[in-house]
């Protein structure tokens, strides 16, 4: 089964623990997107909804940067994993179960919202773009990233990161699910939203587990990343 997203209830009661090397990898890959996300916006005081938060990493980085967090996934175990981790750190950060193509918040409630390791996995686009949008302020932000749909990203994340690496779980991804950037510019600009730079995200190295770490790239043809806003006059 391709897009599988069971398996991130599958793992919640594992998800801060380090030892499964998949989530090492979702985990190593916040500070990589962050890198380039901080130069964008200053998260102080910022009420940011994190779309797709899982079991929390990108969720308690913001928190820790002085953001006001809301985290929504629809795995449910993962969500409790988060709630549990947050309360022992002492973070502040509500969580909720739920999907993307409805969002349970009303309109122009937060300033930023961050939706990293989702939108490929989103079965209408469109609709997700539309909710980001209507839960957005005027002159909010939305900052994602995604994988482009090309031969090499195919490469990449099936054959290299799920069948030999194993970076994945095979099935986690469904490259018929793939995004090409000019979709994205179009599928937010649809939605109502004014997109904005994007970059490449990618492998800069390997830590001392032999896992990869990750930043900036300047190629797109795999992960990208980038931002939109919602215009003032909105």
């Amino acid at each position: 089964m391709r897009n599988d997203l069971t398996i991130y209830d599958a793992v919640a009661d594992r998800w801060w623990s380090d030892d499964i090397r998949w989530v090492r990898t979702l985990k190593n890959l916040v500070p990589g997107r962050l890198s380039w996300f901080d130069t964008r916006i200053d998260w102080q005081g910022k009420r940011v909804l994190d779309l797709g938060c899982a079991g929390g990493f990108m969720a308690e980085a913001l928190a820790a940067r002085g953001a006001h967090v809301t985290g929504i996934d629809p795995a449910r175990h993962a969500i409790a994993a988060a709630r549990a981790h947050a309360a022992t750190g002492g973070h502040d950060i509500g969580y909720h179960v739920g999907v993307g193509e409805a969002l349970p918040y009303p309109p122009a409630g937060f300033d930023a919202v961050v939706c990293v390791d989702v939108l490929e996995h989103a079965r209408d686009l469109d609709r997700v773009l539309a909710e980001v949008a209507r839960v957005l302020r005027p002159g909010g932000m939305f900052l994602f990233d995604t994988i482009n749909r090309t031969r090499v990203a195919r490469l990449a994340t099936i054959t290299l990161a799920e069948d030999i690496l194993r970076l994945l779980p095979r099935g986690t991804h469904d490259p018929a699910l793939y995004i090409r950037p000019r979709e994205l510019r179009a599928a937010m600009a649809r939605a109502g939203l004014e997109p904005g730079p994007m970059t490449g995200l990618g492998p800069r190295g390997i830590n001392r587990r032999g896992d990869p770490v990750f930043g900036r790239l300047p190629l797109r043809s795999v992960l990208y990343m980038g931002t939109a806003s919602k215009p003032e006059a909105a």
